[in-house]
């Protein structure tokens, strides 16, 4: 779905090049996210990748046709969600999403039907001007869904976003991903891309890091161990196992059989250490 090789960017009247060699591929229908502390070249990757910024150098095909040479309909065919949402404050919610909808010359989705999605069909009638960040980010989400994009580009998808409307766009993402729709995240939330993502891309400083599927990055880089926590005497007993041959760890089957257990985990790193130890860089 998405090729890119040896990307190289520089923002016009400036000599310091911002991206170096960036090479990558997505597949379609993949969930591929972009990592890194801000400044680190993933907003100018995805600006290039939806078309909007062309004068680079390197190849940059999507839909197997070079970023620099598409029109009008390649808007046909994405959506873009940023993170910093803009909409005619003056309108109302559904009078927004009404003028986009009149943009594009494909089938569009109901209005009402994706507010009611993100549970914004009670703000259908208030004024853009009246709602908080939250609740834009849902509206910008709905107005990236309106045209049934075959891609579709979000930036920090769960910013500003209560517990209870992040989980529930986490899932309207997934819903997308199983319905065949590729999708690219930037982010610096590591719990958002642990959940999300197929694969993940660490960027600090215009450059790539690595690229993985985030179970393979845990395992990779955590302990293979297991920590068991539980009570004896009124005490909190913590012990390490290794997983090899826990089968067959007498003491360790002994500690189950008979002991209070209060928690079993696995050690597997976490996305962000492992970002900190690959990269030398916090997300910050």
């Amino acid at each position: 779905m998405i090729e890119v090789n040896q990307l190289e960017y520089k923002y016009p009247g400036t000599t310091n090049t911002i991206l170096h060699g960036l090479t990558f591929s997505i597949a379609p229908g993949e969930v591929f996210g972009f990592l890194g502390p801000s400044g680190a070249g993933k907003s100018t990757t995805q600006k290039i990748l939806i078309g909007a910024l062309k004068g680079y150098a390197g190849s940059v095909r999507v839909f197997d046709h070079e970023i620099k040479s598409t029109g009008p309909d390649y808007y046909e065919q994405i959506g873009v969600a940023f993170e910093f949402p803009n909409f005619y404050s003056k309108f109302t919610v559904l009078e927004n999403l009404k003028l986009f909808r009149s943009l594009y010359a494909g089938v569009t989705l109901d209005p009402m039907q994706l507010l009611s999605q993100v549970g914004l069909q009670d703000a259908a009638n208030m004024k853009v001007s009246q709602l908080s960040k939250g609740m834009k980010m849902r509206l910008n989400f709905c107005r990236a869904l309106l045209h049934q994009p075959n891609i579709l580009f979000l930036d920090e998808p769960t910013s500003g976003l209560d517990p209870v409307n992040a989980k529930r766009m986490k899932e309207l993402i997934l819903e997308r991903k199983a319905a065949g729709t590729t999708i690219v995240i930037t982010t610096h939330n590591m719990q958002a891309a642990e959940e999300l993502c197929d694969r993940v891309a660490f960027i600090v400083d215009g450059q790539i890091k690595l690229i993985d599927s985030p179970r393979e990055l845990r395992l990779r880089h955590g302990q293979n161990s297991v920590r068991i926590e539980y009570l004896k005497q009124h005490e909190l007993i913590t012990e390490h196992f290794s997983m090899d041959g826990l089968a067959g760890n007498q003491q360790f089957m002994n500690l189950i059989h008979h002991e209070k257990i209060e928690t079993i985990h696995s050690l597997e790193a976490t996305l962000e250490q492992i970002f900190i130890d690959v990269t030398g860089r916090a997300l910050v």
